[in-house]
Protein backbone atom coordinates (compact mmCIF):
# COMPACT_ATOMS: atom_id res chain seq x y z
CA UNK A 1 0.00 0.00 0.00
CA UNK A 2 1.07 3.01 -1.21
CA UNK A 3 1.05 6.35 -2.75
CA UNK A 4 2.93 6.51 -6.16
CA UNK A 5 4.11 9.67 -8.11
CA UNK A 6 5.51 8.80 -11.61
CA UNK A 7 6.90 11.94 -13.61
CA UNK A 8 4.41 14.73 -12.42
CA UNK A 9 4.84 18.56 -13.44
CA UNK A 10 2.22 21.19 -12.48
CA UNK A 11 2.74 24.53 -14.13
CA UNK A 12 0.30 27.28 -12.40
CA UNK A 13 -1.33 29.92 -14.18
CA UNK A 14 -0.25 28.44 -18.14
CA UNK A 15 -0.75 30.99 -20.84
CA UNK A 16 -0.45 33.85 -19.01
CA UNK A 17 2.15 36.44 -18.11
CA UNK A 18 2.12 35.13 -14.40
CA UNK A 19 3.06 31.42 -15.61
CA UNK A 20 4.99 29.28 -13.52
CA UNK A 21 6.40 26.09 -13.31
CA UNK A 22 5.93 24.49 -9.53
CA UNK A 23 6.51 21.18 -9.79
CA UNK A 24 9.32 19.63 -12.55
CA UNK A 25 8.96 15.83 -13.15
CA UNK A 26 8.74 14.51 -10.05
CA UNK A 27 8.49 10.10 -9.05
CA UNK A 28 8.10 9.23 -5.68
CA UNK A 29 6.55 6.10 -3.67
CA UNK A 30 5.63 6.94 -0.14
CA UNK A 31 4.30 3.52 1.60
CA UNK A 32 2.34 2.73 4.50
CA UNK A 33 3.96 2.82 7.65
CA UNK A 34 6.50 5.46 6.94
CA UNK A 35 6.97 8.79 8.76
CA UNK A 36 8.29 11.49 5.84
CA UNK A 37 9.27 15.19 6.72
CA UNK A 38 9.26 17.57 3.64
CA UNK A 39 11.34 20.55 3.86
CA UNK A 40 12.31 23.41 1.52
CA UNK A 41 12.21 27.05 1.47
CA UNK A 42 9.42 28.98 0.84
CA UNK A 43 8.45 28.39 -3.05
CA UNK A 44 10.22 24.91 -3.86
CA UNK A 45 7.21 23.34 -4.05
CA UNK A 46 6.37 21.52 -1.07
CA UNK A 47 2.60 22.55 -0.91
CA UNK A 48 1.85 22.00 -4.38
CA UNK A 49 3.26 18.47 -4.28
CA UNK A 50 0.66 18.07 -1.11
CA UNK A 51 -2.23 18.56 -3.07
CA UNK A 52 -1.50 16.26 -5.56
CA UNK A 53 -1.72 13.45 -3.18
CA UNK A 54 -5.14 13.56 -3.14
CA UNK A 55 -6.31 15.05 -6.61
CA UNK A 56 -6.70 18.65 -5.36
CA UNK A 57 -4.95 19.56 -7.97
CA UNK A 58 -4.29 17.51 -11.10
CA UNK A 59 -0.68 17.22 -12.96
CA UNK A 60 -0.13 18.54 -16.16
CA UNK A 61 1.55 15.16 -16.97
CA UNK A 62 2.31 11.82 -15.06
CA UNK A 63 0.28 9.98 -12.44
CA UNK A 64 -0.51 10.08 -8.99
CA UNK A 65 -1.66 6.28 -7.54
CA UNK A 66 -3.29 5.30 -4.24
CA UNK A 67 -2.96 1.81 -3.90
CA UNK A 68 -2.71 1.08 -7.45
CA UNK A 69 -5.62 3.20 -8.48
CA UNK A 70 -4.82 6.15 -10.41
CA UNK A 71 -6.65 9.18 -8.67
CA UNK A 72 -7.24 11.54 -11.32
CA UNK A 73 -9.13 9.04 -13.66
CA UNK A 74 -13.10 8.50 -12.42
CA UNK A 75 -13.53 5.29 -12.01
CA UNK A 76 -15.57 3.34 -8.84
CA UNK A 77 -12.55 2.55 -6.72
CA UNK A 78 -11.10 6.76 -7.08
CA UNK A 79 -13.10 8.28 -4.33
CA UNK A 80 -12.24 5.29 -1.69
CA UNK A 81 -9.04 5.85 -2.69
CA UNK A 82 -9.01 9.59 -2.24
CA UNK A 83 -10.42 9.31 0.75
CA UNK A 84 -7.38 7.37 2.27
CA UNK A 85 -5.67 10.70 2.58
CA UNK A 86 -6.25 13.17 4.85
CA UNK A 87 -4.83 16.47 4.79
CA UNK A 88 -4.53 19.13 7.67
CA UNK A 89 -3.42 22.35 6.09
CA UNK A 90 -1.67 24.81 7.86
CA UNK A 91 -4.05 26.88 10.45
CA UNK A 92 -6.62 23.98 9.77
CA UNK A 93 -8.45 25.63 13.01
CA UNK A 94 -9.70 28.46 9.80
CA UNK A 95 -11.35 25.36 8.20
CA UNK A 96 -13.73 24.70 11.44
CA UNK A 97 -17.48 25.47 10.73
CA UNK A 98 -19.75 23.90 12.86
CA UNK A 99 -21.60 25.23 16.01
CA UNK A 100 -20.49 22.66 18.07
CA UNK A 101 -17.17 20.35 18.16
CA UNK A 102 -19.35 16.67 17.97
CA UNK A 103 -20.35 18.31 14.45
CA UNK A 104 -17.53 19.39 13.05
CA UNK A 105 -15.64 16.48 13.28
CA UNK A 106 -19.20 14.37 12.54
CA UNK A 107 -19.03 16.33 9.28
CA UNK A 108 -16.86 13.59 7.41
CA UNK A 109 -17.97 10.59 8.50
CA UNK A 110 -21.69 11.77 7.64
CA UNK A 111 -20.47 12.67 4.34
CA UNK A 112 -19.18 8.74 4.07
CA UNK A 113 -22.82 7.91 4.39
CA UNK A 114 -22.30 6.38 7.84
CA UNK A 115 -25.18 5.56 10.45
CA UNK A 116 -25.58 8.19 13.24
CA UNK A 117 -24.57 5.34 15.73
CA UNK A 118 -21.21 4.82 13.29
CA UNK A 119 -20.87 8.84 13.23
CA UNK A 120 -21.23 8.93 17.07
CA UNK A 121 -18.36 6.03 17.44
CA UNK A 122 -15.81 7.69 14.63
CA UNK A 123 -16.17 11.07 16.75
CA UNK A 124 -15.24 9.59 20.40
CA UNK A 125 -12.76 7.92 18.41
CA UNK A 126 -11.18 10.83 16.90
CA UNK A 127 -11.65 13.24 20.23
CA UNK A 128 -10.39 10.54 21.99
CA UNK A 129 -7.06 10.36 19.72
CA UNK A 130 -6.32 13.88 20.17
CA UNK A 131 -6.41 13.99 23.65
CA UNK A 132 -9.94 15.68 24.04
CA UNK A 133 -12.59 14.77 26.20
CA UNK A 134 -15.46 14.14 24.52
CA UNK A 135 -17.93 15.06 27.56
CA UNK A 136 -16.53 17.87 27.94
CA UNK A 137 -15.60 19.42 24.31
CA UNK A 138 -18.42 17.93 22.28
CA UNK A 139 -20.89 20.08 22.44
CA UNK A 140 -18.77 23.37 23.12
CA UNK A 141 -18.52 25.89 20.53
CA UNK A 142 -15.22 25.13 18.67
CA UNK A 143 -14.39 28.86 18.89
CA UNK A 144 -14.19 28.46 22.35
CA UNK A 145 -11.26 26.39 22.46
CA UNK A 146 -7.67 27.67 22.73
CA UNK A 147 -5.79 27.75 19.70
CA UNK A 148 -3.60 24.58 20.59
CA UNK A 149 -7.60 22.69 21.08
CA UNK A 150 -8.88 24.02 18.02
CA UNK A 151 -6.04 22.69 15.96
CA UNK A 152 -6.20 19.42 17.93
CA UNK A 153 -9.98 19.55 16.85
CA UNK A 154 -9.41 19.97 13.23
CA UNK A 155 -6.79 17.35 13.24
CA UNK A 156 -9.65 14.96 14.93
CA UNK A 157 -12.20 15.88 11.62
CA UNK A 158 -9.35 14.29 9.62
CA UNK A 159 -8.69 11.43 12.15
CA UNK A 160 -12.23 10.83 11.77
CA UNK A 161 -12.48 9.72 8.13
CA UNK A 162 -10.00 7.03 9.23
CA UNK A 163 -7.01 7.79 6.84
CA UNK A 164 -4.48 5.64 5.72
CA UNK A 165 -1.99 8.32 5.21
CA UNK A 166 -2.26 11.58 7.03
CA UNK A 167 -1.11 14.56 5.69
CA UNK A 168 0.01 17.27 7.83
CA UNK A 169 1.10 20.70 6.47
CA UNK A 170 2.72 23.13 8.98
CA UNK A 171 1.02 21.16 12.11
CA UNK A 172 2.78 23.61 14.93
CA UNK A 173 2.55 27.16 12.66
CA UNK A 174 1.80 29.87 15.26
CA UNK A 175 1.27 27.55 18.21
CA UNK A 176 3.50 27.98 21.80
CA UNK A 177 5.46 25.58 22.76
CA UNK A 178 3.41 23.93 25.09
CA UNK A 179 0.93 23.32 22.45
CA UNK A 180 3.22 22.19 20.02
CA UNK A 181 5.04 19.24 21.91
CA UNK A 182 1.24 18.42 22.87
CA UNK A 183 0.53 18.13 19.29
CA UNK A 184 3.40 15.90 18.01
CA UNK A 185 3.20 14.16 21.28
CA UNK A 186 -0.64 13.01 19.98
CA UNK A 187 0.59 12.79 15.78
CA UNK A 188 3.36 10.53 17.46
CA UNK A 189 0.94 8.39 19.30
CA UNK A 190 -1.48 7.84 16.49
CA UNK A 191 1.75 7.24 13.72
CA UNK A 192 2.49 3.97 16.40
CA UNK A 193 -1.15 3.14 17.09
CA UNK A 194 -2.77 3.37 13.75
CA UNK A 195 0.27 2.65 11.93
CA UNK A 196 -1.00 4.80 9.18
CA UNK A 197 1.84 6.99 6.55
CA UNK A 198 2.53 10.51 8.20
CA UNK A 199 3.89 13.26 5.52
CA UNK A 200 5.01 16.41 7.47
CA UNK A 201 5.68 19.21 5.87
CA UNK A 202 7.64 21.89 8.11
CA UNK A 203 10.67 24.47 7.94
CA UNK A 204 11.62 23.57 11.19
CA UNK A 205 14.75 21.26 10.76
CA UNK A 206 14.17 20.20 14.25
CA UNK A 207 10.74 18.61 13.67
CA UNK A 208 12.02 17.30 10.94
CA UNK A 209 15.04 15.50 12.65
CA UNK A 210 13.33 14.79 15.73
CA UNK A 211 10.04 12.68 14.31
CA UNK A 212 11.09 11.46 10.70
CA UNK A 213 12.55 8.81 9.53
CA UNK A 214 12.64 9.83 6.05
CA UNK A 215 13.28 13.62 4.54
CA UNK A 216 12.61 14.87 1.27
CA UNK A 217 14.28 18.16 0.31
CA UNK A 218 12.68 20.14 -2.10
CA UNK A 219 14.29 23.01 -4.42
CA UNK A 220 12.52 25.28 -7.58
CA UNK A 221 9.44 22.20 -8.04
CA UNK A 222 12.45 19.20 -7.51
CA UNK A 223 13.11 16.42 -4.91
CA UNK A 224 17.05 16.91 -4.23
CA UNK A 225 17.56 14.74 -1.40
CA UNK A 226 15.59 11.80 -0.45
CA UNK A 227 17.33 9.94 2.77
CA UNK A 228 17.11 9.37 6.40
CA UNK A 229 18.11 12.92 8.21
CA UNK A 230 20.59 11.39 9.76
CA UNK A 231 22.02 11.20 5.77
CA UNK A 232 20.59 14.41 5.13
CA UNK A 233 21.83 16.48 8.00
CA UNK A 234 25.26 14.69 8.28
CA UNK A 235 26.41 13.99 5.19
CA UNK A 236 24.09 16.44 2.75
CA UNK A 237 24.99 19.82 4.84
CA UNK A 238 26.50 21.66 1.73
CA UNK A 239 23.52 20.79 -0.56
CA UNK A 240 21.12 21.88 2.25
CA UNK A 241 23.16 25.27 2.50
CA UNK A 242 22.81 25.63 -1.60
CA UNK A 243 18.89 25.52 -1.36
CA UNK A 244 18.51 27.80 1.90
CA UNK A 245 18.34 25.29 4.58
CA UNK A 246 20.43 24.69 7.74
CA UNK A 247 21.06 21.68 10.25
CA UNK A 248 19.08 21.99 13.32
CA UNK A 249 20.68 24.21 16.23
CA UNK A 250 20.74 20.26 18.15
CA UNK A 251 23.61 19.57 15.75
CA UNK A 252 25.34 23.27 15.79
CA UNK A 253 25.19 22.79 19.80
CA UNK A 254 27.06 19.40 19.38
CA UNK A 255 29.97 20.57 17.58
CA UNK A 256 29.90 23.66 20.06
CA UNK A 257 30.59 21.23 22.75
CA UNK A 258 32.67 19.38 20.69
CA UNK A 259 34.90 21.34 20.12
CA UNK A 260 35.42 21.67 23.49
CA UNK A 261 36.28 18.59 24.39
CA UNK A 262 33.09 16.98 25.26
CA UNK A 263 33.22 13.98 22.29
CA UNK A 264 29.73 13.84 21.79
CA UNK A 265 28.87 11.24 18.68
CA UNK A 266 28.46 12.69 14.99
CA UNK A 267 25.10 10.97 14.65
CA UNK A 268 23.40 12.80 17.40
CA UNK A 269 20.99 15.13 15.78
CA UNK A 270 18.00 14.98 18.34
CA UNK A 271 17.75 17.02 21.21
CA UNK A 272 16.70 14.24 23.61
CA UNK A 273 19.77 12.22 22.25
CA UNK A 274 21.76 15.13 22.88
CA UNK A 275 20.79 16.14 26.77
CA UNK A 276 21.68 12.17 26.97
CA UNK A 277 25.08 12.66 25.90
CA UNK A 278 25.47 15.27 27.90
CA UNK A 279 24.48 13.78 31.16
CA UNK A 280 26.33 10.83 30.49
CA UNK A 281 29.74 13.34 29.83
CA UNK A 282 28.98 14.55 33.18
CA UNK A 283 28.16 11.32 35.12
CA UNK A 284 24.45 12.08 35.93
CA UNK A 285 23.61 9.19 33.91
Amino acid sequence: MSIELDNISYTYMKKTPYERTALKNISLEIKKGEFVAVIGSTGSGKSTLMQHFNALLKPDCGTVKIDNIDINIKSRDCKSAKNKVGMVFQYPEHQIFAETAYEDVAFGPRNKGLSEEEVERAVRSALKCVNLDYDTYALRSPFQLSGGQMRRLAIAGILAMEPDYLILDEPSAGLDPKARDDIFREIGELYETRKMAVILVTHSMEEAATYADRLLVMSKGKIVIDASPQTVFQKQRKLLKEVGLDVPETIKLAECLNARGLNIAEDVIQKQDLVTAILEWEGLK
